[in-house]
């Protein structure tokens, strides 16, 4: 039963995880689009820092410490499924790093990329996230 318990608050992290990594770089494009120091940039400031800091970090943790659980439970680490699985969650894990580092650089006025570029970067997740459901769910290696 606590195995289920378990993976059930690992599956509500992970879409709390996913909803801001997939949300985050979209302020960050209408963010990029608009001039410094305005209200309006001002706004998007405070709602980076709080979708990063109240539900994507505390989501990434708590869906690597329950993870690590499941995975050590169930004796996972020995598939090759969860090798790729792994692998992506690492990525995933270093995107929402740099997804960071690019709201202090808002936070501070120093964003030096364009709105292209967080268009481009809000592609990431997702394709990360296709791998990891696949190989949780089709297994196949």
């Amino acid at each position: 039963m606590t195995y289920l318990w378990i993976k059930a608050l690992h599956v509500l992290a992970i879409i709390s995880w996913m909803a801001a990594l997939l949300y985050l770089p979209r302020l960050m494009v209408y963010h990029a689009g608009t001039p410094r120091h305005t209200p309006q940039s001002e706004t998007f400031k405070v709602m980076e820092r709080r979708l990063l800091k109240a539900i994507g970090t505390p989501a990434m943790i708590v869906s690597w410490i329950t993870g690590l659980v499941l995975v050590y439970q169930a004796g996972w680490y020995v598939m090759g499924w969860f090798h790729v699985k792994f692998v992506c969650v690492v990525a995933m894990t270093i995107m929402h790093m740099a997804m960071a580092r690019w709201v202090r650089q808002f936070a501070n006025d120093q964003n030096t990329h364009d709105a292209k570029f967080f268009r481009v970067m809000n592609e990431v997740p997702t394709l990360l996230m296709i791998f990891i459901v696949i190989a949780v769910i089709v297994k196949p290696f």
